[in-house]
């Protein structure tokens, strides 16, 4: 019998659009703003008594009595809503009734749009990553029966098919498929996913059928870890968020002085009504949060995750990027190049025996290499006897009775085995092997260049990098042969991961905001001194998210520039927020009303344009073209 198919997802904030977001409350503020219109058009009419017009003051009044309280209690901070009252009280008992009405309604109608603006931003959150189904196809020996994601635990196995959504992080088990891994990666075109495949929750399956054993579910996804992230980011406040907070917060009190100071010369209520209107810091408490969310938002479509707006601003003006090698640079999968035997009487295959075997046991990429460039040329590899690991250096085994060194020269000298000189070859890195105390070879082994590195920071350095340097662990040969290719202004090798640090600390030192771009497990120190740690994320890997600052959901390194090409557009956005509100609103304004041009209705009427253009100036973050992004 035909079993019921999993819902896909649940009805995304997109596809309810509006309607999702005006919940009671915000009707309510709609209803506050229509009565309080609507009174203040019959009192200026004459149809309605002054006691009609106080009472809706009153009601339009109230939510911005109630937060500016809750500021001056809880933060201690004078907010913009009891600068708002106060204009209001001093227009309505001015002999200013219907302006200081006018004024009211205008700042709820700003407040309501930048509300639900800003609610837009944090909902397209989710729906720009996607959504996680919440049931699925579970397979038993009784047949296949869907049940709700809840219930499922480690091990199970589901079923996705064509069209659905992957329910649970895990590796495909059975079946192939293509996999459209866009909401977790950013990645444009699905990826082919067959038996060993590791798949995530929140993607989907373009074609095909895969069985999924269940490896993390609920919160514990890549999927749910990148939902928490870039929901708290926000809390993250960028310096230039802070700075226009405590602008804002010193603001009042000055331009209270101000208003009492005209007050005195001029004995004009309605002047003051009008400056009132002006000098309100509305526009700098808004110039800058929504900016943040919508870049947030934007970065996490592209696969990118930022963790808060003070990495966006700190990424906007970095002038030197620094880059570990192997893993980021290269794509860590090393090949033997070159198997050269040094007058032992060995031939090539017989030298790519011992070192296989001695290194069968070692998880090392140099190690793999070995023992599959001995795969594929045919070469049986026999079990060692005994192996011993030797940090930094390489490996000892005992293989067939004879005692294998396989590593780097240092290994070989520290066992008193003595090594021929030029053997070292730039670009490639040399493992030595050496049989019972004797020196019989090299195998030369060279790193692929990661795919579009060069293209990538090239890049960087059209975007305003000044310096590009790349740290390494490897030989001092094979890290400037690597420079070389890929386009770096300098080379520091031989390093470890204590002397990344310091080089990043010396760049610090010297005045430069250094961004550095590492694997997110290794290089954690060095991404935890830069000014901005960038962690090739390899799939949302634990440790990736946890290491650095901003860190990429698949390790390419045009994810880098996209990330720049964002925080740039925020922050210029967030330039020009505080330009219009700031220069336009607040000079403009203030001049216009001393000068006596304008009065306090048109002045609240005035006012509404640049907070609207704040709002859409922010929010087109999340639709603008981007490059990269």
């Amino acid at each position: 019998m035909a079993q019921a198919r999993p819902d896909p997802s649940p009805a995304s904030p997109r596809g309810q659009g509006l309607r999702a977001l005006m919940t009671p409350e915000r009707w309510i503020e709609v209803g506050r703003i229509v009565v309080t219109g609507f009174i203040a058009l019959l009192f200026q009419q004459g149809l309605v008594p002054v006691v009609w017009l106080w009472l809706a003051v009153a009601l339009g009044l109230y939510p911005l009595v109630r937060t500016g309280l809750q500021d001056l209690v809880r933060r201690r901070r004078i907010g913009t809503e009891v600068f708002v009252t106060v204009a209001t009280l001093v227009a309505v008992f001015g002999g200013e009734a219907v302006a200081g009405a006018i004024l009211m309604v205008i700042i709820l109608i700003a407040e309501f749009i930048a509300a639900l603006n800003t609610d837009r931003a944090r909902a397209s959150i989710r729906d720009l990553i996607g959504t996680v189904p919440q049931t699925a196809m579970l397979r038993e020996a009784g047949g296949d029966r869907a049940v709700v994601v809840g219930e499922l635990t480690r091990g199970d196995v589901v079923l996705v098919r064509t069209g659905e959504k992957i329910p649970v992080d895990g590796e495909v088990v059975g079946g192939q498929g293509s996999v459209d891994e866009a909401p977790i990666t950013g990645e444009s075109l699905p990826k082919d996913k067959g038996t060993g495949s590791t798949v995530f929750a929140g993607t989907v399956v373009e074609s095909g059928a895969l069985d999924i054993r269940t490896d993390r579910l609920g919160q514990d996804t890549a999927f749910s870890r990148i939902i928490a992230l870039v929901e708290t980011a926000e809390s993250e406040q960028a310096p230039i968020q802070r700075l226009a907070d405590r602008v804002a917060a010193w603001l009042i009190p000055v331009v209270l002085v101000f208003l009492v100071g005209v007050y005195l010369v001029t004995r004009d209520i309605r002047t003051i009504v009008t400056l009132l209107i002006f000098t309100s810091p509305a526009e700098l408490g808004l110039a800058t949060p929504l900016v943040m969310i919508a870049a947030i938002a934007r970065a996490a479509r592209s696969g990118i995750l930022i963790k808060g707006g003070v990495y966006l601003e700190a990424l906007a003006k970095v002038d030197v990027v620094v880059f570990d090698k192997t893993g980021t640079l290269t794509a860590n999968r090393p090949r033997v190049v070159e198997v050269r035997p040094f007058g032992s009487g060995l031939d090539e295959k017989a030298l790519l025996r011992w070192a296989a075997a001695a290194d069968r046991r070692s998880a090392h990429p140099l190690a793999r290499a070995v023992v599959e460039a001995a795969r594929e040329r045919g070469v049986e590899a026999p079990e060692p006897e005994d192996f011993e690991q030797v940090p930094g250096r390489g490996v000892k085994a005992l293989v067939e009775g004879r005692v294998i060194l396989a590593g780097n020269a240092a290994l070989l000298r520290e066992n008193g085995v003595s090594v021929e000189p030029g053997v070292q070859d730039g670009g490639r890195t040399p493992v030595h092997l050496a049989v019972d105390g004797v020196f019989v070879g090299v195998i030369f082994i060279a790193d692929t260049l990661r795919p579009g590195a060069r293209e990538a920071l090239a890049e960087l350095r059209r975007s305003g990098v000044k310096r590009l340097v790349m740290l390494s662990g490897d030989n001092q040969a094979t890290a400037e042969a690597v420079g070389r290719e890929v386009g770096v202004d300098e080379v520091q090798a031989d390093l470890l991961p204590e002397d990344k640090v310091a080089a990043i600390a010396a760049l610090v030192a010297q005045g430069h905001r250094v961004a550095m771009v590492g694997d997110g497990v290794n290089d954690a120190p060095a991404l935890a001194r830069a000014d901005v740690g960038i962690a090739m994320g390899g799939g949302g890997a634990q440790a990736a998210l946890e290491a650095a600052d901003i860190a990429l959901m698949t390790d390419d390194l045009a994810k880098i520039t996209a990330a720049r090409a964002i925080a740039r557009r925020a922050y210029r956005t967030i330039q020009e927020n505080l330009f219009v509100g700031v220069g336009v609103v607040h000079v403009l304004g203030i001049t216009a009303a001393l000068m006596g041009w304008i009065g306090p209705v048109q002045a609240a009427i005035l006012h509404l344009g640049p907070d609207v253009l704040v709002f859409l100036n922010s929010v087109k973050l999340l639709r603008v073209r981007i490059r990269g992004a």
